[in-house]
């Protein structure tokens, strides 16, 4: 719900200290805010004299780039919601263009650059534009927007924030901490991963998924009832290519409601904790995925515990986090009410879930049931992902050489994973190691 706050003022129309005339300072020569107001008030004139109004000029208080990423959206998308009034300087750049996707038949596209035009969306008499600001030391951009009233601005917000939820809904945001701060990247939604397709404990994934529906019912009345928090977190652990990806793959493609990961590395600090947690809030209620958890930095754990614990930061979230290491997590987040609420271990498959996978694989199509079985009683110990290999190898060795000796493959498969594990590689090699020495 939007609201227009009033407060008191000690005059009608009350003008402003210092202007771009020099008016109120006299003999004062602000070079800097000269320069800046002349661009201001020429955008703004140009503004008024198209649309024969008086538009006021605004600042955005909390954080976040979603307005100017939906206005970028727009632009490439060629929406008649909003229109290119002009260019601010004329030997600027002001078009851009991208090579587009090769593999999706895309050619070179070419549109206005968001930096150095103002866009309109006359439907609201709402202006927005990228201004190039030249430094000593290069041009930076500051971010401007202008409306000719509360409201209009207002409806222009509710009508941009119903557009975000639902590209949210359609993208799946990826968040990365690099060297260079936080980066924000957007992927489509290819072909998900059905409920169905999950293989494991059936007592485990209906109770992951009866939460998550719970979760994201419309009307929360289990929450409302019970008088639980809106708010949740799992922890999912387990060896490598047990099938921790592929179960967070099928909550995001059956939840309708925005989905974001989030890559934990070296650099994650407090300050991409905090902006991560704010976009999150933003796109609430959603899911948050958390990779990797035990990959936190020392330096950052307690400002994340902090953050978990906070009143607000996790209203609206489902929080999953996920780790092949449990014994390198923090005690700490399972510790306590309200960080992560239930662990559950990933496990090797057993011979049922191995059969069910090698057939949900298509196995079958390639060996008769008897050697499905075969395979599926010899591959103890396999990960979910060696079964995958597994189907990989026997489709090759089926189209070149038109016959499958699945115990074989599985022999050999288990002398190369042997290796990984005793790490002599050479059949002649009697117990030298392959690794990193360190002193």
């Amino acid at each position: 719900m939007s609201s227009v706050i009033k407060i008191n003022e000690k005059a009608n129309h009350p003008q402003p200290i210092i202007t771009a005339s020099g008016d109120g300072m006299p003999g004062l020569d602000i070079v800097e805010y000269g320069d800046y107001a002349f661009v201001i008030q020429s955008i703004q004139a140009r503004l008024e004299g198209q649309y024969r109004a008086r538009f006021q000029l605004y600042v955005q208080e909390d954080y976040g780039q979603d307005l100017w990423d939906q206005l970028e959206r727009d632009i490439q998308a060629d929406n008649p919601e909003v229109e290119r009034l002009c260019a601010v300087f004329d030997t600027v750049e002001a078009r851009t263009f991208t090579f587009g996707d090769a593999m999706e038949g895309e050619g070179p596209r070419m549109f206005p650059s968001l930096r150095n035009n103002v866009f309109v969306y006359p439907r609201f008499r709402v202006a927005m534009a990228r201004v190039p600001m030249f430094r000593q030391h290069g041009i930076s951009s500051e971010d401007f927007i202008w409306a000719e009233s509360d409201a209009g601005l207002a409806e222009f917000l509710k009508d941009m924030s119903r557009r975000q939820r639902q590209y949210d809904r359609e993208q799946v945001t990826v968040f990365k901490d690099t060297r260079d701060g936080l980066d924000r990247e957007r992927e489509s939604l290819t072909r998900g991963v059905r409920r169905d397709e999950v293989v494991m404990n059936e007592g485990v994934k209906t109770e992951i998924y009866r939460s998550i529906d719970e979760f994201f019912a419309q009307d929360r009345h289990f929450f409302q009832t019970y008088g639980l928090p809106y708010k949740r977190g799992i922890l999912l652990y387990g060896k490598p290519g047990n099938g921790k990806t592929t179960l967070v793959k099928s909550i995001a493609g059956s939840v309708d409601a925005p989905v974001a990961y989030w890559h934990i590395t070296e650099y994650t600090t407090s300050d991409s904790i905090q902006e991560v947690f704010e976009a999150a809030v933003r796109m609430a209620p959603m899911v948050l995925v958390i990779e990797d958890i035990d990959s936190m930095p020392e330096s950052a754990r307690s400002y994340f515990l902090n953050t978990l614990d906070g009143a607000t930061s996790k209203e609206g979230i489902f929080l999953i986090g996920t780790t092949n290491y449990p014994e390198k997590i923090d005690p700490a987040l399972m510790n306590r009410a309200g960080r992560f609420d239930r662990a559950y271990e990933i496990k090797l498959p057993d011979e049922e879930q191995r059969r069910s996978y090698l057939l949900l694989k298509r196995l079958h199509e390639l060996l008769d049931d008897e050697a499905v079985a075969v395979a599926a009683r010899a591959t103890e110990g396999f990960t979910f992902a060696q079964l995958g290999e597994l189907y990989v190898s026997a489709a090759l060795r089926k189209h070149y050489e038109h016959t499958v000796d699945v115990e074989q493959l599985v022999r050999e498969m288990n002398a190369e994973l042997g290796k990984g594990r005793t790490q002599l590689w050479h059949s002649d090699q009697k117990s030298s190691r392959v690794g990193f020495t360190t002193g």
